[in-house]
């Protein structure tokens, strides 16, 4: 939890209790339902919080934005996005039904009243939105086709509505086919730690 404060010194109290309590409830429920590597949960707040927290360094939502995350998983980079920004609301899918429940139970639990979810495969989602926002599902190219139809027309945001999705390694080959325009940012410009040093987030613009 310190790590999350050390980035974002400005959380509310609510905030900061609502990323306290993900420890317990991810703890628990992993242990039911494995939505997070067993050898990885101690790293929860490193390597699934933080790291999701990236887009909230690439951007500032504004109020009133609906954003999509494709293939949460066990709700990242969904749940702690939807924590920080309480004025914008989270449309979580999952083609794993007890991943969305999992993610159900756990925004229950802390009270996030700005999400929804659905169990669905991304290409029977129709709805619209500003902006989806993924950790790694697919190769960046199949990312772009799927989620061009549901990016809405409408721009209110500083940033060109889009896809942005959290990548490691090399990327240069997976970019190359998106003929959109792509911005390639290495996490290291915004943390520390060591775990983000091959991390990236890109943005495309739809």
């Amino acid at each position: 939890m310190d790590l999350i404060l050390k980035y974002f010194p400005q959380l509310t109290e609510k905030q900061k209790e609502q990323f306290r309590q993900l420890d317990a409830l991810y703890h628990e429920w992993n242990s039911k339902i494995n939505v997070i590597s067993r050898k990885d949960i101690d790293n929860l707040y490193e390597h699934h919080i933080l790291h999701s927290l990236a887009i909230a360094e690439l951007i500032h939502f504004k109020n009133g934005s609906r954003i999509m995350d494709l293939g949460t998983g066990g709700g990242f980079p969904g749940i702690p996005l939807a924590i920080m920004f309480p004025d914008c609301h989270f449309h979580l899918i999952d083609s794993i039904g007890k991943k969305i429940k999992v993610c159900m139970e756990i925004a229950g639990s802390i009270g996030l009243k700005n999400i929804s979810f659905r169990h669905c495969r991304a290409e029977e989602e129709q709805d619209k939105f500003d902006f989806i926002v993924s950790r790694a599902v697919m190769p960046l190219e199949n990312l772009v086709r799927i989620a061009r139809k549901n990016i809405a027309k409408k721009q209110q945001n500083a940033m060109p509505n889009g896809l942005i999705c959290l990548k490691g390694g090399e990327l240069e080959k997976e970019i190359t086919p998106v003929k959109h325009h792509t911005q390639i940012t290495p996490l290291t410009e915004y943390f520390t730690e060591e775990y983000f040093n091959t991390k990236k987030v890109v943005y495309v613009s739809l």
